[in-house]
């Protein structure tokens, strides 16, 4: 039997010479309201971590650190898919305070109160999906979605899905779409194998939840209306 060392060194160069006959990927995703198929079909993410092989995600550039902007009372953009370890920053560009917090699945953070023109840094270090909300205003919603692979890719509004450099090999697959329920979504987990020339991996069909949750602020408590002279709508 070879030691751990040789095995792992042995499963890499393995992995190396697979990235040879790296190859495009396509999928369709399908977006369906009530049986009906939406126009819309973007936001879908599909991500493939592999299996049985070591893989490292993309390693973010301190150049490239994305941005959550608060605006109109809004998250621009509202989806996010960046590697494990990266920082997000989160401007605010309205002129009123923000407070933005995720208490949910995947990084848990609370921002507190801060001004217009000023701006917040969040390291994503755990894998998952983070839901990001603002403790005042309870419209504002998006997804932060921190991956160790760097095989995924999002769906364009005609649903079209497309990872640049897959090898092949075996893969867990996870899809995920906010307008879908969790356990609509847990039940498309799969693992797959991609085999050489293989050019997709299909089309997935994803339903809408007509039944819209109201989450709570970061007290566990359903949002008051604002108090009139409260700081957090004072113009700074």
């Amino acid at each position: 039997m070879l030691p751990v060392r040789c095995a792992s060194t042995i499963a890499l160069l393995l992995w190396a010479g697979l990235g040879c006959h790296a190859q495009q990927l396509k999928a369709h995703v399908e977006l369906t309201r009530n049986g009906h198929r939406l126009k819309d079909a973007s936001k879908a993410v599909i991500w493939l971590t592999p299996v049985g092989m070591p893989v490292h995600p993309l390693p973010q550039q301190s150049s490239d650190i994305p941005q959550l902007v608060q605006r109109n009372k809004s998250f621009h953009p509202s989806l996010l898919v960046i590697p494990v370890g990266g920082k997000v920053e989160f401007p605010n560009r309205d002129p009123f305070f923000h407070n933005v917090f995720s208490l949910y699945d995947g990084k848990r953070f609370d921002l507190g109160l801060y001004e217009s023109g000023t701006t917040r840094f969040v390291q994503f270090d755990k894998p998952g999906i983070s839901y990001i909300f603002c403790n005042i205003h309870a419209e504002m919603s998006a997804v932060v979605i921190a991956l160790e692979t760097p095989y995924y890719a999002i769906s364009d509004a005609r649903g079209d899905i497309s990872f640049p450099d897959v090898p092949p090999g075996r893969y867990e697959l996870r899809v995920f779409h906010s307008g879908v329920s969790t356990e609509d979504l847990h039940a498309m987990d799969r693992e797959i194998t991609v085999s050489r020339g293989e050019t997709t991996i299909g089309t997935f069909t994803l339903s809408e939840s007509d039944i819209l949750v109201a989450h709570k602020n970061k007290y566990g408590r359903d949002y008051d209306r604002p108090e009139p002279d409260s700081p957090a709508y004072a113009h700074p």
